[in-house]
């Protein structure tokens, strides 16, 4: 097995390059993918037999799979137009219409298969899956360590603007003292991992995988990152406590109080001593339980159901696209030619992930798998920093937040961005992970 494939301690430590990188991959010798991401990804053989070992991946989408979804999507058989002028009823025919016509004729799916092959990308197995991650070490001896989860409908893709900050930190304006070591996995059921074949794949199992997956790649002492789903994953991360675990950092906090929960399920006014953010906190919520859990409720309970996404591209991106108001409203003003924070490729490149991987159905799952209340504080005890969006689902008041995190290291409210933050404001985010995090160095 290549030198750089195994766990490295700070003494063996040395940067994986593009070109080593490019040098290593076309060197060893390949097998497919040993679930349905068969036809579109390569790993090595490991030695011995041994499950365990961390083996190189390498993307590589047959050409026949990409004309047969450019095909789909121009045999796509279109509803009529929504009767409202808004978005009320769901993402609108034009956008649709739009993203479609950039999908089969203008975008390039390769593009961004070079750049994941030209990142160190591995898979192990853990607990009998297979899991799939991006691992890029610091030219510095003295990076931290970070691993950084996605979540729903996210992926990867999510976090590749923020590799180089965090990694190589004076290229982007920051301190070499702030460099960190980004592990991005992917979920279970969720792009190049494998996808479970029974049962079990929940929040809290996810967090043992990564704890041994943080081990398994020799590092000593880490923190953690995530929003979504990954926040529900790092902060079962933070409830395991590993004494490895520095500290966790998440974009989109577990705060909300019995109080303004109970009001929320039971339709009743909200109570009357709100501050103001409290109160706008209040309001988001009120909003997306009304009118943006309808994707969740499916998921929850009935994901066998989706067929509808498996078999039709421009039904995959739709309902990938409502997942939430701001960010639905944002991906309309890109594919209406708008500059945003993402770009249609941006958004093309995850969709695309989701249908080349089949994986709608399979990351759907993890919703019918989870049995936490999902905004409601979990007791974490280790150190917590959060940074608040203002178009996340909602923006978390510093009083809520303190409440539900008692050794809170860092709080911030962001002037712009949404769910996405990492992928949307990748410059914005990546220093209030070098914030969050100082203080643990």
């Amino acid at each position: 097995m290549a030198d750089d494939i195994l766990p490295q301690t700070p003494s063996r430590r040395r940067f994986i390059g593009v070109a080593a990188a490019a040098a290593i991959a076309g060197s060893l010798s390949r097998l497919a993918f040993a679930d349905t991401n068969q036809t579109i990804t390569e790993v090595t053989k490991s030695s011995g037999g041994d499950k365990t070992a961390i083996r190189r991946l390498r993307v590589h989408a047959p050409e026949s799979q990409l004309i047969d979804l450019k095909r789909r999507i121009k045999a796509t058989r279109w509803p009529e137009r929504e009767t409202v002028t808004d978005a009320s009823q769901g993402v609108q025919l034009a956008t649709m219409q739009k993203l479609a016509r950039y999908w089969a004729t203008d975008y390039d799916w390769r593009k961004v298969e070079a750049r994941l092959n030209a990142l160190p990308q591995f898979v192990t197995e853990i607990d009998g899956l297979d899991i799939h991650f991006i691992h890029v070490r610091s030219k510095d001896a003295n990076a931290l360590p970070v691993i950084v989860t996605h979540g729903w409908p996210g992926s990867i893709i999510e976090q590749l603007k923020i590799i180089g900050p965090l990694t190589n930190p004076t290229a982007h304006g920051g301190m070499a003292s702030d460099a960190f070591d980004i592990v991005i996995p992917s979920l279970p059921g969720y792009g190049f991992s494998g996808k479970p074949s029974a049962t079990g794949w929940d929040p809290a199992r996810i967090a043992r995988a990564w704890v041994v997956l943080m081990k398994r790649l020799g590092y000593t002492r880490y923190v953690a990152q995530g929003g979504d789903w990954g926040n529900a994953v790092t902060e079962q991360m933070a409830l395991l406590a590993p004494p490895e675990l520095l500290g966790i950092h998440t974009n989109m906090p577990a705060t909300v109080p019995d109080n303004i929960a109970e009001a929320l399920k039971y339709g009743n006014p909200p109570p009357a001593d709100l501050s103001a953010d409290e109160r706008h906190a209040y309001d988001q919520l009120d909003f997306f339980y009304k009118h943006g859990l309808g994707y969740a409720q499916e998921m929850t309970n009935r994901p066998q159901t989706l067929y509808g996404i498996e078999d039709s591209p421009v039904g995959l991106a739709a309902w990938m696209l409502d997942h939430d108001a701001a960010s639905q409203a944002l991906i309309a003003r890109v594919f209406d030619g708008q500059s945003e924070g993402l770009t249609r490729d941006d958004v093309l490149e995850n969709v695309t992930l989701y249908w080349l991987t089949n994986t709608g159905i399979s990351s759907a799952r993890l919703y019918w798998e989870n049995k936490l209340n999902f905004f409601a504080p979990k007791h974490v005890a280790i150190p917590v920093a959060v940074s608040v969006f203002p178009d996340e689902i909602y923006a978390a008041p510093q009083s809520w937040t303190a409440k539900a995190y008692p050794k809170l290291i860092h709080y911030n409210r962001l002037p712009k961005g949404g769910h996405f933050a990492a992928w949307e404001q990748p410059q914005v985010f990546s220093e209030e992970i070098r914030v969050s995090f100082r203080s643990l160095r």
